[in-house]
């Protein structure tokens, strides 16, 4: 501490008083035109020291060059007022204290009347040693709490700046969900917070006999780069890193080599500088710290390497780690270790929406299952859809030019659209396993009834025509017998021919294709056609439900099953909407039902028009009619050729049924061409 005093002032004379308790320094008059001269420094022990000679513009640097507390004695009316109340406003270690005629304090230190912010008390010159003495010790005071005043303030503003951080951080992890990019952000984040240059970041596993393990899954470095692979080791207290997660405990080393394997450290952890002789780098400082759920499980562990001071310096010598590294302080392992509680909250969160979205994937998956199960023959249908619906929304994604230039899907929008392709034909679960798989117009039940009627019918023919044989030849004579058999033989086979042509014709009408003209007709003809049971019993050969199925005029549906499949579409949004989706892909069912919509207001079962149907939908759409055309395993129909499946979709353009840019950017994306392997 010491009392500054200027040039030939009055106020020298209570400097000198305190000679003994403090360094007194003699200021020169800022005003002085004479030549700069040489001052002198009175110490305590009342020793002169070389005092630099300073003018008008001196005052401040002296100020900033002594870091130490000084009260200035200031003459009121002779000393440079101006030049000293400027030191004392830019140096908060500096306290003026001005110095008045004999008369003007009241002996007590005041300074009523000369009132004056920069000037912390008033003494009369004539006050007396031990005034002064307290006066000055009051100054003193003033600057110690002005000094502890403003440190508390700084360090409040920096933990304010701390906590505002880690909140950022904070935020920055609750909205990372991808698993790898939060663990990135993690360390990066607690290197930049502790001014570490190195770090690594390891993850508490499970094996599936149920041991716990480590798994060395992230490593970082500002000064060195290098080969990096994952591996895991186990947890014992020989790591450092083992240690923490074996005990959830903080390790703070100053310089990492004191842990070597040779040395007599009391740790049962050693350090490892396999990486430092590998790579050239030097590790000293280390800070070891376990990521702790809100339970107290220990789910990872940090290791931040190397605390530099200066966090821009590269350290890539020896001499920069010994320059620049220094031991981890309190206020950084502090911070880590919130950081660390946060991230391991973080990382809980993200893996535990990994978890669910892993869950969901296979719940989707399974659904799908179920569906192919329920109707084999299209299998592989939704998958091959959901991957053109996404291809051809990827593509309007990118599109910079024509009607979806300004359409953009987002990473979720993207997975909407892929479940809702993936679920389109869920609903089918609810249609009936018969009407769902009807390859023909008669069920398969069906036709085996109208066989085994035929296969009567001719066992019968056979009896009834060996029956009149028998009978002519017992009530003819031979010659007359062989030409009745004779005829009989004749009747018989044309009324066996007659009926296999009968039953060829009901298996030829019988399959999925177009009716033609005229064999309606036939078709009732043959209906009306009668025989006899065993009971005698006459019937038709065909009955009028069988005869309903077969007069289906294309296709192997009546208008009540085509009904029950294209309810599949409600039932699909029925299911859909039952499913709590999260807000970001929430519009699945209401893309899933709109998938047979035409943008004429044709499609089923809503009868939507273009403004009401998803664009997504829309995408959907061609997809869906594009694999149903093209694929090969519908038994109930043939598949068309690639060129000849584009040119239907072409006539659905033309017809205003699907929308034509998304056409377009179909055909020039060739969307249809990845799934192409399995036609």
């Amino acid at each position: 501490m010491e009392i500054w005093y200027c040039e030939g002032s009055p106020a020298a004379s209570l400097a000198q008083q305190l000679a003994g308790q403090y360094a007194l320094r003699e200021l020169p008059k800022p005003d002085s035109q004479r030549p700069s001269k040489v001052h002198a420094e009175v110490t305590s022990q009342g020793e002169s020291e070389p005092n630099p000679g300073l003018e008008t513009d001196g005052l401040a640097a002296l100020g900033a060059s002594h870091a130490a507390r000084a009260v200035c004695l200031a003459d009121l009316e002779r000393d440079d007022l101006e030049a000293l109340r400027k030191l004392a406003r830019e140096q908060p270690g500096v306290r003026l204290v001005g110095v008045v005629a004999d008369g003007q304090g009241d002996n007590k230190g005041h300074n009523d009347g000369l009132a004056d912010p920069d000037i912390f008390v008033c003494v009369p010159q004539d006050a007396s040693r031990a005034l002064v003495e307290k006066l000055i010790a009051a100054a003193f005071a003033n600057i110690e709490l002005a000094e502890r005043e403003r440190a508390a303030r700084e360090e409040l503003a920096r933990t304010e700046r701390e906590m505002d951080e880690l909140n950022r951080i904070g935020v920055a992890l609750s909205a990372t969900r991808d698993v790898n990019a939060l663990l990135e952000m993690i360390l990066v984040k607690s290197r930049a917070i502790t001014g570490a240059d190195a770090g690594s970041l390891y993850l508490v596993e499970e094996t599936p006999e149920g041991d716990r393990q480590l798994r060395f899954k992230l490593t970082q470095n500002d000064s060195r780069q290098f080969p990096f692979t994952e591996f895991t080791m186990p947890i014992s207290e020989g790591s450092m890193a083992g240690y923490v997660a074996l005990h959830g405990e903080v390790i703070q080393v100053g310089d990492a080599y004191t842990l070597l394997a040779e040395s007599d450290a009391p740790e049962p952890y050693q350090f490892n500088p396999k990486y430092d002789q590998e790579s050239g780098y030097r590790t000293r400082s280390m800070l070891t710290l376990p990521m702790k759920n809100g339970k107290g499980e220990v789910l990872g562990v940090l290791q931040l390497i190397n605390c530099k001071s200066d966090p821009e310096a590269r350290l890539t010598s020896l001499e920069a780690v010994e320059h620049e590294v220094q031991a981890f302080p309190e206020r950084a392992v502090r911070l880590a270790l919130s950081l660390a509680s946060q991230a391991a909250v973080a990382y809980e969160n993200s893996r535990l929406y990994q978890d669910i979205e892993t869950l969901f994937e296979g719940f989707v998956q399974a659904a799908v299952t179920a569906i192919e199960q329920r109707d084999p023959t299209t299998s592989g249908h939704s998958q091959r859809v959901s991957t053109m619906t996404v291809g051809l929304a990827e593509t309007v994604d990118r599109v910079d030019r024509g009607a979806y230039a300004h359409i953009s899907f987002s990473r979720e929008q993207m997975k909407e659209i892929r479940y809702a392709a993936l679920l389109h034909d869920f609903g089918k679960v609810g249609v009936r396993e018969e009407v769902l798989t009807k390859a023909k117009k008669l069920y398969p039940a069906q036709l085996a009834m109208v066989q085994t009627r035929f296969d009567y019918i001719r066992k019968e023919l056979e009896a009834g025509y060996a029956r009149q044989k028998l009978l002519s030849l017992l009530e003819h004579g031979h010659e007359k017998a062989l030409a009745e058999i004779e005829r009989l033989d004749q009747e018989y086979k044309r009324r066996l021919a007659e009926m296999d042509d009968y039953f060829q014709f009901i298996l030829q009408v019988n399959e999925p294709t177009l009716l033609p003209t005229g064999q309606f007709d036939r078709l009732l003809d043959i209906a009306r056609r009668k025989y006899r049971d065993p009971r005698g019993v006459e019937h038709n050969l065909l009955t009028p439900e069988e005869v309903r199925f077969l007069s289906i005029p294309q296709g192997s549906l009546d208008p009540d099953e085509r009904h029950q499949i294209e309810s599949h579409v409600v039932h699909s949004f029925n299911f859909l909407m039952q499913i709590p989706w999260t807000k970001e892909i929430r519009g699945i069912p209401m893309i899933a039902r709109a998938h047979h919509e035409k943008l004429d207001g044709s499609g089923y079962p809503y009868k939507l028009k273009s403004d009401e149907i998803p664009l997504q939908a829309k995408i959907m759409t061609i997809c869906d009619m594009f694999d149903a055309l093209s694929a090969s395993d519908r038994p109930y129909k043939k598949a068309v050729p690639v060129e000849r499946a584009l040119d239907i979709l072409a006539m659905s353009v033309r017809q205003n049924e699907l929308d034509l840019a998304l056409f377009q950017l179909f055909l020039d994306a060739k969307i249809h061409q990845l799934t192409l392997t399995r036609l």
